[in-house]
């Protein structure tokens, strides 16, 4: 719908339910500080990610409460609400990460619950860690008011003996110790550096991936996702987010016009450009199904073979998120696209302009000065470094981040695990071998239940020096923080009789990146044999949030959503 055909947005409709505007729940609204004039300001809600259960969440409350003063002073009346995190780096490799990706959902289901039951004329969302983002965005998605993300920011680096740290440092340490390559006093010291303050995971991980794609979405401000939580800037970046909210009440500008399907194009090629996380494909999918774009798996793919990989950034390059910031941030990478035709200048943002209108005083190319990005024709590989793998493991799909490795193809015997634990164990034990390839199934969104993240065996394998000698593939997930020859997000997954579980110790696995091709070598007579004899593991839980998402949860293939 074109901005001129929408209707003006009624707010005083939304500040009583039905009725004289002197209806009782005018009273419950004075209660907390209404007084007659305000009733007829916007009603602004704050959904406030505060939580002192992860540092990527624990500098918010000040963020969210900067906001709520802003929209007082600008007219408005802010209204503040809670929402949850779950820390993936905390929970990672325990029972805990079953409800990471759950979380997403439950983040989204509230932020949608509040704001609908409220009537609320507009959000500010301020997350910090990996689920807060996507869930925040696909609440927008559904509510389609005027809205804005604020993201927390990033953590600075740790350092330690000159050198920077990262959350993922830590768990690489435990795998180096393990080997024998590093001592018990230089694991903690590790342990005690790598996290310094506030501010989500420092690397171009899943948090600072989110953050660069809902910025290049235009969903949140240029700059914002970049910057560190601890630094002034992000106070005063808050305060033209919660500013920015007022031109869109004005002119209605909702999600519907800035998530269009050029906006999630627009993303993914910034999600390349940087070399950002395999979770990217995963949420962008969940959340453009609530704009009904038809985006799919597969455009991740045709979007990879124009746009090259051209910021050096850890996990698999040299640098943290603080570092692109000052080479220029995401606005400096977008500009570099835009002018090479890989980016769509018209979309809407936030700001009220197109994406080209502010990008337009953004210089051409960075300074000489900074590292971190290359020029687009030098790049770190000419394609994006997310490949989308078929084959007669993974028909509907699964998702290989290549950034980094040296082996195209590998081909080798399977080592099957059912659970990460296991296969955790065998890494440690030294019962993996060069040239294997491990499977960990059963940990896909039905089958965890909740889609785990594979960091711990995929750091001690680096930690242990088989970075480049193994394979993995998994119907779980991987952290923004892994590399190497891995392959997730395996549809069908185990649990609904994908050809993942069907898979045996010692079958020949090929997983072919220049093919895009993930096999295993059997015949269909054979995988039909299997088949026919295989049953699915019982629910690993019978009540509870994580008995109901596995009876809702979708394949990963089309975002892991809950109410397809």
């Amino acid at each position: 719908m074109t901005e001129e055909a929408k209707p003006a947005l009624n707010r005083k409709s939304r500040v009583v339910t039905q009725g004289d505007r002197r209806s009782p729940n005018r009273s419950m609204l004075r209660a907390v500080g209404f007084t007659d004039s305000d009733f007829e300001k916007p009603i602004i809600g704050v959904a406030n990610g505060q939580s002192d259960v992860t540092p990527c969440n624990a500098g918010l409350g000040k963020l969210a409460e900067i906001a709520k003063s802003e929209i007082k002073d600008s007219g408005g009346m802010p209204q503040m609400f809670g929402t949850i995190t779950v820390s993936d780096g905390i929970s990672m490799g325990t029972e805990g990460m079953k409800c990471s990706l759950v979380s997403r959902e439950v983040i989204a289901d509230s932020i949608e619950t509040v704001c609908r039951g409220a009537n609320l004329d507009a959000v500010i969302c301020v997350g910090g860690c990996d689920k807060n983002m996507p869930g925040a965005l696909i609440a927008m998605a559904r509510l389609d008011i005027p809205s804005i993300f604020v993201y927390g920011g990033t953590i600075k680096p740790g350092h330690l003996d000159g050198k920077d740290l990262t959350v993922v440092s830590s768990f690489e340490a435990v795998g180096q110790f393990s080997a024998g390559s590093i001592s018990h006093d230089q694991l903690i010291d590790i342990e005690n550096n790598a996290c310094p303050g506030f501010g989500s995971c420092g690397g171009m991980y899943t948090a600072n991936t989110m953050s660069s794609a809902i910025e290049a979405m235009g969903m949140s401000m240029p700059y914002s996702s970049t910057m560190s939580n601890e630094d002034k800037e992000k106070g005063l970046n808050t305060q033209k987010s919660a500013q920015a909210l007022f031109p869109m009440l004005e002119r209605n500008i909702t999600p519907k016009d800035i998530l269009t399907r050029e906006a999630f194009e627009n993303a993914i090629s910034v999600v390349m450009a940087v070399g950002g996380s395999t979770n990217a494909v995963l949420h962008l999918l969940a959340i453009s199904s609530y704009m009904n774009l038809g985006l799919t798996i597969d455009d991740f793919e045709a979007i990879r073979k124009k746009v090259p990989h051209f910021c050096d950034l850890k996990p698999s390059g040299q640098f943290v998120t603080v570092d692109l910031h000052h080479a220029g941030g995401i606005p400096q990478v977008m500009k570099m696209l835009l002018n090479k035709g890989l980016l769509h200048g018209d979309c809407m943002t936030v700001t009220g302009k197109t994406i080209a209108e502010n990008l337009k005083d953004i210089p051409d190319q960075p300074g000489s000065d900074q590292k971190v990005i290359l020029p687009v024709e030098t790049p770190l590989s000419p394609e994006g470094h997310l490949v989308i793998l078929k084959g007669n493991i993974s028909p509907e799909g699964s998702v290989a981040k290549v950034s980094g490795i040296k082996s195209r193809r590998v081909e080798g015997p399977a080592r099957v695990f059912n659970s990460e634990e296991d296969c955790l164990d065998a890494i440690i034990t030294d019962k993996i071998n060069e040239g294997d390839i491990i499977v960990i199934r059963y940990e896909g969104p039905k089958g965890g239940p909740g889609m785990r993240e594979m960091l711990a065996p995929t750091s001690a394998i680096v930690g242990k020096g088989l970075g480049d000698k193994v394979g993995l593939i998994t119907d779980g997930r991987f952290s923004g923080g892994t590399y190497g020859l891995v392959v997730g997000h395996v549809a069908p997954e185990a649990q609904v009789g994908g050809v993942i579980a069907l898979i045996e110790k010692g079958d020949t696995i090929v997983i072919d990146i220049s093919k895009r091709r993930l096999d295993v070598l059997l015949s269909d007579d054979e995988l039909k044999q299997r088949k026919e004899k295989w049953k699915p593991l019982p629910p690993k839980y019978k009540r509870g949030v994580l008995a109901k998402y596995a009876k809702l949860v979708s394949s990963a293939s089309i975002g892991a959503i809950t109410d397809e």
